[in-house]
């Protein structure tokens, strides 16, 4: 009977595995998080084009150590996720950079925390529906900039994970066009940012987080510019026109998020209350589905995710 390879054995047999795919199949790049290699140069050395080493940095020091070695670097929220979620925000990510276009292949190299890599996962943009519902769509952040919405990401997951006060919350984000938004706004709500400057209400200021997550309680959505500018929280939304058809199970703060984005150039992200799984809304549509970390903890069992 053969011995059970070591964690790092294990990793290293995936990552050559993954480095081997890619290449057999001219991937467009081969994806992973910075902290699940050990040795980045050795992994850039062994790609040869047209596969690019695109690297998945949850902070300023990984994004450093990517860029050390000439690698791209596509920035995500350093959350407890599972392993298609890590697939799901990366890949995100990447195509609202446009580090990915429709009818790229790429190689997914992901694993368990502390006990290194275990899965190489090959797909195709535009061949697996639920990852990439984006294609043949306009770049994600064309009229948003990038930082709002990873932060408006990261703060959604940061709720989903925490709740509030012990308990969980559910919480609507509508991004962009604000002016075309606010026609869609019922008058009559007292709203909590109106007299502050645009410069104290904005989402990328680091002390707007707390106030955020408070406010969060209220009833209705927060309105953001796409410079990160909050308009308004607590805001009911009636938009004209009606989204996708809703999977089973979603209820209205799903169906404003879908028809408010059909109707206008925004986006939305949207935090479910019985679930904690946080979506991401474009153009009527649900483009990503991400599952919180509580909530994996009570319907699974084993170790925590990269």
């Amino acid at each position: 009977m053969s011995t059970p390879k070591r964690d790092g054995e294990f990793s290293s047999i995936v990552i050559d595995t993954g480095v081997r795919t890619a290449q057999s199949v001219n991937a467009r790049a081969l994806f992973s998080y910075v902290h699940a290699i050990g040795d980045l140069p050795a992994l850039q050395a062994a790609l040869q084009p047209p596969t690019e080493l695109v690297l998945v940095a949850r902070n300023e020091q990984e994004e450093q150590r990517a860029r050390d070695i000439g690698a791209r670097v596509v920035r995500a929220p350093a959350f407890d996720l599972t392993r298609m979620d890590q697939v799901k925000m990366a890949t995100l990510l990447a195509l609202s950079q446009q580090v990915l276009q429709p009818g790229d292949v790429f190689v997914f190299l992901t694993g368990v925390v502390e006990q290194g890599l275990d899965t190489a996962v090959v797909m195709r943009v535009g061949a697996e529906h639920e990852l990439f519902q984006t294609v043949g769509q306009p770049k994600l952040t064309e009229h948003i900039r990038r930082v709002v919405f990873e932060r408006a990401l990261t703060l959604s997951l940061e709720l989903a994970n925490e709740g509030r006060e012990g308990k969980p919350l559910g919480a609507l984000f509508v991004i962009g066009d604000y002016r075309e938004v606010q026609k869609y706004c019922l008058p009559g709500r007292i709203n909590p940012f109106k007299g502050y400057t645009e410069k104290e209400r904005n989402i990328l200021d680091d002390s707007m987080v707390e106030t955020l997550k408070e406010l969060a309680k209220l009833d209705g959505a927060f309105i953001l510019k796409g410079n990160g500018v909050v308009v308004s929280a607590g805001t009911i939304l009636r938009p004209a026109l009606a989204g996708e058809t809703l999977p089973p199970g979603l209820g209205s703060r799903h169906a404003t998020a879908a028809a408010i984005t059909a109707s206008t150039r925004s986006i939305s992200i949207t935090i479910s209350q019985s679930t904690g799984n946080v979506r991401v809304w474009r153009r009527g549509m649900m483009i990503t589905d991400i599952e919180p970390a509580w909530r994996r903890k009570h319907t699974t069992s084993g170790p925590p995710q990269i």
